[in-house]
């Protein structure tokens, strides 16, 4: 129960953060969703327009994409892992966020990575992957590659977002692919519980 008292206080904490650049008229500051005790931590870039109205991660339509995926390789979104975003408030427009604004934001990240102490990190996208592995651009051939970040494994995915720009199914389709990336990501979970 301590860990769960801690990631509430945290929460408050986020919510009355005003340290980066982001101006909103009405700044909602979205800190995540799911499980804070899961063993798969899922970052994304930014919340947008819904999430920033509703104060939760990916419940738009990338949101959408990504609970299918999880949903289609036996992860469910709420219960197996704790989904969040580098950026924790929508930049203007919907614009990529900017080196200072993540800057600013990624202290955030890092307490809450601290804090649930995930087995495993699924980064959505360039801007997480850059983000925490400071590696640009490139996530067509990143994705799907183990990546190693302080003690954690790290799995980088093409943004759910992404996928819905590119709707087909065929095999070797960047949807078939991220599917298989999330069968990697839970494969991996499973050899982490029968080890530990």
């Amino acid at each position: 129960m301590t860990d769960l008292k801690s990631a509430d206080e945290r929460d408050d904490d986020f919510k009355k953060c005003r340290i980066c650049f982001i101006e909103n008229d009405t700044p909602q500051v979205v800190v995540g969703r799911g499980n804070p005790l899961a063993r798969l931590m899922v970052v994304g870039e930014a919340p947008g327009a819904l999430e920033d109205a509703l104060g939760l991660p990916f419940v738009g339509r990338s949101g959408k994409v990504l609970d299918e995926l999880m949903n289609s390789v036996g992860l469910d979104s709420e219960k197996d892992a704790f989904i969040c975003n580098v950026i924790k408030c929508r930049p203007p427009n919907n614009r990529k966020p900017t080196k200072a604004e993540v800057l600013c934001s990624i202290p955030w990240l890092y307490q809450q990575i601290e804090l649930v102490d995930p087995w495993v990190i699924a980064l959505t996208g360039a801007t997480a992957v850059e983000s925490i592995l400071g590696i640009k651009g490139g996530i067509t051939h990143l994705r799907g590659e183990w990546q190693h970040w302080k003690g954690r494994l790290v799995m980088p995915l093409f943004h759910p977002s992404y996928l819905l720009r590119n709707p087909s199914k065929a095999e070797g389709a960047p949807i078939s692919l991220t599917r298989e990336d999330f069968f990697k990501v839970r494969n991996q979970l499973e050899m982490f519980k029968k080890v530990l």
